[in-house]
């Protein structure tokens, strides 16, 4: 009945013919994809509230058996109010992303604030993400299967995943030009590599969420021989004999892999 009642709008997530709750007036407006953007602090602990209650019971009795009334009855807030923060299920996942990317940002600029050497700010900061992820472990092959579907807003590349996406971007520009080679390289090298290791990035998060090693052995020993492979490589890029190679991997990158990444969110 609860998936029923999406036709509604009253649970599950949102139906075509659903009719959105009124925002409260003291709250700003809605993030991109459908979450409100909480003006006061009680809004704030409101929507932490829910999001923190929905990832609890996705732990404990999976995405696609969880509900957004069930999420409500358990925050102890109306479904209304649950879906003025939240439009949709999916927006939680959306919310989740949002929080851990900012977090991971935080541990990994505090972390890497002691070295300027890029190999060792780039696996400070990969390091840092499994760190931050690791309480998600077991329940993220469950997000996974929506988020592998390319229509999907769960999707890493789609538009509204553009907030946490950028968040990691930047990050990585951090990661960059905080160490000593990034004023060796090429500006336009410099300007698309940030990019190039967010997708690094999602390289880690495909195999972790399929290692079953015990604390991800496997993954954090990707991370500590990838990384290095992957720093010669692009110390490599400043070298005159290697410059044709880095113009055709500019290329390659401009105009088959940064299309494909969603860059504005929706509205």
């Amino acid at each position: 009945m609860d998936d029923l009642a999406a036709t509604n709008g009253t649970d599950g997530t949102s139906g075509a013919g659903a009719e959105a709750p009124a925002a409260p007036a003291a709250d700003g407006p809605a993030l991109p994809g459908g979450r409100a953007q909480p003006k006061t602090d009680k809004s704030e602990q409101t929507r932490a509230l829910i999001l923190e209650t929905a990832m609890r019971l996705f732990q404990e009795r999976g995405y696609e058996k969880t509900t957004m009334r069930a999420i409500a009855t358990e925050a102890g807030v109306s479904v209304g109010n649950a879906y003025y923060y939240f439009s949709a299920k999916e927006f939680l996942i959306q919310g989740f992303y949002d929080r851990m990317t900012y977090d991971h940002a935080a541990d990994a600029r505090n972390r890497m604030a002691h070295t300027r050497d890029f190999a060792e700010r780039l696996e400070i900061a990969l390091t840092s993400w499994l760190d931050t992820a690791a309480p998600y472990h077991e329940f993220a092959a469950q997000f996974f299967r929506t988020a592998a579907d390319p229509s999907s807003s769960l999707s890493p590349f789609s538009n509204e995943s553009h907030p946490a996406r950028a968040t990691a971007v930047e990050l990585f520009r951090d990661v960059l030009q905080g160490s000593e080679l990034a004023p060796k390289l090429d500006a336009e090298l410099v300007e698309l590599l940030p990019d190039v290791l967010w997708l690094h990035l999602m390289v880690v998060v495909l195999y972790w969420v399929f290692d079953r090693t015990e604390d991800t052995e496997r993954t954090r020993e990707f991370v500590r021989r990838s990384t290095p492979m992957a720093a010669r490589v692009i110390n490599l890029s400043r070298y005159r004999v290697f410059r044709p190679i880095v113009r055709d991997a500019k290329g390659l990158i401009q105009d088959f892999i940064l299309p494909t990444i969603g860059k504005t969110a929706v509205k």
